[in-house]
């Protein structure tokens, strides 16, 4: 009986760690790099921004669109542009 509480005890600490490990490889896809194209701003639907903060390596937004993810330099004057885009697309919405 004892030795099957601590097969139990072990299996939910696997769970728990391997549940872990599966979220943080996850959350942990970054863009490495940009696009070099401005997109159409009717093709987006959204967008995220990505921080070196949240262990990536470059500062970017994330545009979505339906078929994919776009990386764009937040510094480019046509990624606010479509940020300021989107935004009023949702607000209309």
């Amino acid at each position: 009986m004892a030795s099957g509480k601590v097969c139990l005890l072990a299996a939910l600490c696997f769970f728990v760690i391997l549940t872990n490990f599966i979220g943080n490889t996850q959350s942990a896809s970054c863009c490495l790099r940009y696009t070099k194209r401005p997109l159409p701003c009717k093709r987006l639907t959204g967008y995220t921004i990505q921080n070196i903060n949240t262990s990536c390596d470059i500062d970017a937004i994330v545009f979505h669109l339906e078929e994919r993810f776009v990386c764009a330099n937040p510094r480019m004057v046509w990624t606010q542009h479509r940020m300021k885009c989107v935004d009023e697309m949702k607000r209309k919405s």
